[in-house]
């Protein structure tokens, strides 16, 4: 287990290195060639709740992504942490402007007083975040365990995309039980798909 933890946490530190060497320039250009590249996914297209998140320092921006799903009157859902209870919760957000305040790490987060609480059962799809992927979709993430624990819910998962930028694909990742791969990862240049049959539907089904 202790090799586990320092070979992710080794992983880690180099592929955000490499992320965050990429010019703001182009992670702008990167983040809109991978959006337009989420927009065309059928799973997205069919789906009625989208749970997102913000993104911050030099991950994929999300930001036309989020506007744009619910430009498209789809149902947003974005995460908030518990802190007592240390996981995340989804609630639906309407108003990007209105309905989010400053939280964990300065990402805002949706305002619980504004924003109801949602499921992940309730939910179509989501996109997740990471520092890195495998082409077979397994998934590293900042080590929190928070998405782990999300997507490891019970009953039947939604179809969870993953967007990256081709520095962040590994041929191998170490991993554990308790890691959750995702369905598909976007990047600028691929698309690497886990189980295609997964994605010919409507999400949860």
């Amino acid at each position: 287990m202790n090799d586990l933890r320092a070979d992710k946490a080794a992983l880690r530190v180099a592929v955000l290195a490499r992320r965050d060497a990429l010019p703001h320039t182009a992670r702008a250009d990167l983040s809109r060639r991978i959006t337009g590249a989420l927009l065309a996914q059928p799973a997205l297209a069919t789906a009625a709740t989208v749970a997102a998140y913000l993104s911050f320092g030099s991950e994929f921006d999300t930001a036309d992504f989020v506007a744009r799903v619910l430009g498209a009157g789809k149902r947003l859902a974005l995460p908030r942490v518990n802190r007592e209870q240390h996981r995340l919760e989804l609630h639906a957000v309407d108003d990007l402007d209105r309905d989010l305040v400053p939280g964990v790490w300065g990402i805002r987060e949706p305002w619980p007083e504004r924003c109801p609480l949602t499921t992940l059962q309730e939910t179509d799809l989501v996109l997740a975040p990471g520092v890195a992927f495998s082409s077979r979709c397994d998934r590293l993430g900042y080590g929190g365990g928070f998405y782990d624990k999300l997507l490891a819910g019970r009953g039947t998962r939604p179809v969870v995309i993953a967007a990256a930028f081709d520095v962040q694909v590994v041929s191998t990742l170490p991993v554990g039980p308790d890691d959750v791969p995702v369905d598909l990862v976007v990047t600028e240049s691929a698309i690497y798909r886990k189980s295609p049959s997964r994605l010919a539907g409507e999400g949860r089904g």
